[in-house]
């Protein structure tokens, strides 16, 4: 009998540990692996013994797991709805294997993308890269072989490869979960880059927050090391700072720097990490990488639609009844996501708000569930993809609370390098707590505090509206990156789906 078990970090912080030590003791002769997730978080703590599932499992249920009378039995697990229905190219070892094994990641196919890097060369590689259409899963989505182009060509005594691991995004957990679960996948990408653009040295700068994936990581870059030499790879821990998942500030960081943003020209393309070229991809970015090489360009390509090709592992959470990881090729709705897939909310309230994109991602309302999953529908939304991250709430989240929160964070992670972010995210808030103590009747929040003063009592409601959207303006135009540029998106989307939560009409 093989029981698995994930040693996941969300696993874990379900019981996972305890869970395993109650298998041991009941069933000694059975042969206990601790494995990647399968991303079905709703079931976690989730057991499978010989491909049958059962969870969310507790101590308590081993027995009756044993004796085959279990109600926790959700039947094989690769035929649970959650996982048949997905296309998993980056997740393919999700669940299956045991995340520090190099037999295990052998065994499914590891290593065959570096050595076919090796053997058709740096320029071959890019240009399959190219081809395949793999865009950064960041944010930005820009395409990835055209930034492994771009710094191969640049000139430079030393070139980097800087993974991307500072995951801090609300509702998102698909890298720490790639570097829990199936780590040295990421380090192979990383080698591959780094033949192909010309690179020695990696650095994985993976936040604070993540001291499972950091030991994982840091292991399996020893066990890896003969694997993948030259190319040498360090793990390089952040201090939590939401802003140093912009490019350049993470490099600011790396150097020993405040992490604070860099005007750009220059590109880090062209003068990144110490002033050399350098790559900056997300791990998910550079986990796709070996798929690429292996299957083919093409084969990766004919997934998507128009040009957001392959596959997304998209988060669910928030109040959602099936949280978890769902990789799916682009083009399905958000309906399908969130509703299907998902499967609604986990109050049984109806969903009043959808956010696309982490923390500065825009809401959307039911409305608009018929928006496919793509980078460039999404942009003409008026929203972003960002890393995948979709958070739901019901009927009773207030948004004018949600606009107020996308400023407060705004000013609390903001590095201060540039005015609109700065002062910006802080007047934010401000006209926000006028507009709350200006026109709201019935389920006010009294949370927010009342700013009085002249010139502010002078203003109407419809004023500050005016004021807001100014202001929204300057943060998107003005801002030297993302985090006073996106800020916008959450604030606007829910002054224009909810106007009514603003204390306005509500819209037609």
């Amino acid at each position: 009998m093989r029981i698995a078990i994930s040693d996941d970090a969300l696993a874990i912080a379900c019981g996972a540990d305890k869970l395993a030590e109650a298998f041991a003791r009941a069933a000694p002769d059975a042969e206990i692996v601790r494995t990647s997730s399968w991303g079905m978080q709703w079931l976690e703590p989730l057991v499978d013994i010989n491909g049958m599932g059962f969870g969310p499992a507790t101590p308590g249920d081993v027995a009756a797991i044993l004796d085959g009378g279990s109600d926790k039995a959700i039947g094989k697990i690769e035929d649970h709805p959650f996982i048949a229905k997905q296309q998993r190219l980056t997740f393919a070892r999700a669940g299956k294997t045991q995340p520090l094994s190099l037999e295990d990641y052998t065994e499914t196919g590891g290593w065959v993308a570096l050595k076919k890097a090796y053997e058709i060369g740096p320029e071959a590689t890019i240009g399959m890269v190219t081809e395949s259409g793999l865009r950064g899963r960041g944010g930005a989505g820009f395409p990835a072989g055209i930034k492994w182009k771009t710094v191969a060509g640049a000139p430079g005594d030393q070139k980097y490869i800087v993974c991307n691991a500072d995951e801090g995004d609300s509702g998102t957990f698909a890298d720490r979960m790639l570097m829990e679960g199936d780590p040295y996948c990421l380090i192979e990408g990383m080698a591959i880059a780094g033949h192909a653009v010309g690179a020695t040295k990696g650095y994985i700068y993976l936040r604070s927050e993540y001291p499972h994936a950091i030991r994982k990581m840091e292991t399996a870059i020893k066990a890896s090391a003969h694997l993948v030499s030259p190319f040498k790879l360090e793990v390089r821990v952040g201090a939590g700072a939401y802003v140093c998942g912009e490019e350049t500030s993470l490099l600011n960081s790396l150097e020993g720097k405040r992490g604070e943003v860099r005007a750009k020209p220059p590109l880090p393309a062209l003068e990144g990490l110490f002033g050399k070229p350098t790559v900056v991809n997300n791990v998910l970015t550079l986990a796709a990488v070996p798929n690429v090489l292996s299957e083919g360009a093409k084969a990766y390509a004919d997934y998507g639609i128009g040009r957001s090709r392959g596959t997304m592992p998209v988060q669910l959470a928030g109040n959602i009844k099936q949280g978890g990881l769902y990789e799916i090729a682009f083009g399905i709705t958000l309906g399908e996501l969130v509703e299907e897939i998902g499967g609604g909310t986990e109050s049984g309230r109806p969903i009043k708000a959808v956010q696309v994109g982490g923390p500065l991602g825009a809401y959307f309302p039911p409305s608009m569930f018929h928006l496919p999953f793509d980078y460039e529908a999404f942009t003409e939304a008026g929203g972003l993809i960002g890393h995948g991250g979709i958070v739901v709430f019901d009927d009773t989240a207030d948004m004018l609370n949600q606009a107020h929160f996308a400023m407060e964070f705004c000013a609390v992670e903001s590095c201060g390098k540039c005015t609109p972010c700065r002062i910006g995210a802080v007047r934010g808030q401000e006209t926000l707590e006028r507009i709350r103590a200006g026109g709201r009747g019935a389920g006010a929040c009294e949370a927010l505090p009342q700013m009085h003063n002249a010139k502010s009592s002078e203003r109407s409601l419809e004023d500050e509206v005016v004021l807001l959207t100014d202001l929204c303006e300057t943060m998107k135009f003005g801002s030297l990156c993302a985090l006073g540029g996106f800020t916008p998106y959450p604030v606007m989307s829910a002054l224009t789906h909810w106007p009514e939560d603003f204390g306005l009409e509500p819209a037609s």
